[in-house]
Order: structure tokens, then sequence, then C-alpha cells
């Protein structure tokens, strides 16, 4: 065959594609022909007083008639061919949550604000209305902040983004970068035992929770972190004012409202 030569392609047996719709729209859910005009288009008129036979199904039986052995059965019985369940579940099956829904997989937003090094004011907690440090944004979401403690006596805390307000001040950390063994696990909880019921003649009110006492780490740790940061202050071109500004407690006037404000 020549390069020039198309082939032909094999013709289709069966019904002729239309070139055309026999009814085409004009624009807006107008049509071009009416529905009086398409009945004679298509001839539907043949079919007025025209009757299809009907055809009859024919009924599978339920019940099927069994014979059975034995003098005193009565020979046969009749049996449904499909068995109802001899039991139903009470719910509907619980699947498990696939992993992804775990907490721990979840992806972290923070707002483009909490930056290390960004001054925060405390809303919520045993250190509210304090103004602390920022050092890091943690793996679950959590700010870790400090104080200083030497200042206004905040010692390194995870807080949530949700109860502090980012303020414009700003103070140099440089490269410092926060201990890797200061993380999530770093502030968990350790989990007391708990202990077997009083016996009889014993006092009831004996136990007692016991106080929190820092331990040698942390109080190493919190050194190491606020001498770099108080380094950071004194190097800050307004540090007076910087130290009595993280003093000072953040408190609101009658006039004062914090929707009006740029802190």
């Amino acid at each position: 065959m020549a390069p020039t030569e198309k082939a032909k392609k094999p013709a289709v047996q069966g019904k002729k594609k239309r070139k055309h719709p026999i009814n085409t729209c004009l624009g807006g859910g107008i049509m071009r022909y009416s529905k009086s005009q398409m009945y004679k288009r298509r001839a539907l008129y043949r079919l007025i007083g025209k009757k299809s036979p009907k055809v009859k199904k024919e009924k599978i039986p339920i019940k099927v008639e069994k014979k059975i052995g034995g003098p005193k059965n009565g020979e046969t019985r009749v049996v449904y061919k499909k068995k109802a369940k001899a039991n139903y579940p009470t719910k509907k099956r619980v699947l498990k949550r696939p992993p992804r829904a775990s907490f721990s997989r979840h992806v972290r937003n923070t707002r483009k604000s909490m930056v290390p090094g960004r001054i925060l004011i405390m809303l919520a907690g045993r250190h509210q209305a304090k103004r602390v440090v920022l050092l890091k944004v943690l793996d679950t979401g959590l700010l870790l902040v400090t104080g200083p403690f030497g200042i206004n006596s905040c010692p390194l805390r995870r807080v949530s983004q949700r109860f502090v307000i980012a303020t414009q001040t700003k103070i140099d950390l440089g490269k410092f970068k926060v201990p890797a063994h200061i993380n999530d696990k770093y502030f968990a909880r350790k989990e007391v035992s708990r202990k077997k019921k009083n016996v009889e003649g014993s006092d009831i009110y004996a136990a007692k929770k016991e106080k929190y006492v820092p331990t040698e780490q942390r109080k190493k740790d919190q050194k190491e972190v606020d001498a770099v940061v108080l380094k950071a202050i004194k190097a800050h071109p307004e540090h007076k004012y910087l130290v009595k500004y993280l003093n000072n407690l953040f408190s609101l006037g009658s006039n004062q409202f914090p929707h009006r404000m740029r802190f």
C-alpha cells in the first residue's frame, strides 16, 4: 500500500448513526421543534391502540414438600427454600478507625506571628496577664514559652496559641536552639500508682496530694535557657523599658477595647 493512500474503515453493520440530532436546543431552554411537531416527526401516531402482549411470569414456589423417613414423622413435611437467620445483630458493626485519624498524625498549623523571640501575652492559666517570650513551636502544636523566670517568675511552660496574644515586640535570639530533650515528653506528668482501698480501722484522709517539686535537671535547663534570653534582652536597644514591660501585668481600662488595639 502506498504511503499516500488511507486505509478504509470496515463497514459497521447495524443501525446507521445520525449525523444531525432530531431536535436541537436554540438556547435558553427553547427547543427547535415543539412536542406536537416531534410527535409527527417520530410518527408516534402509529402506536395508538397498539397493545403489546403481556408476558406472564412464572411464580417460583417459596416452600417445597420433602419426604422424611420413619413411621412417626408423617412421611412428608413442607420446608422453606430459604431459611431465616437464627440470630440478627442488635446494632451495626463498628468499624475500626484508620491510623490516619490518630491525634499524633494531625497537621499542626500555627499563626504566622508565632516566631521564636516574639513576646506573647498570656490570657489564661496560673500565669495569666504575664508577658512571656516564645522559644519554639513543639510537635503537638503547643508553644514553648519562658518568662524569663528571673523577671516575672514564669518558668518553661507549654501553652496553646488560642490563649495568647502575639505582640509586635520581638527580641533577637540569634542562632539559639532549644535543647532537643525539651519536648512534649519533657512536660509529661508522672502517673501516680493507685493504692488499694483502706483496711478497716485506718484513716481515710491519711493519703495526701504530693506537692510538685522541680527536678535538678529542670532547674539546670531553666538557667541555661534564661541566660540566653536575658542576653538577648540586654542587646535590645530599649532593654531598660523591655525589662519593665515584661515585669508588668497586662490589663485593660474601662475605655479600652481589645478589638480596637494594636499590640
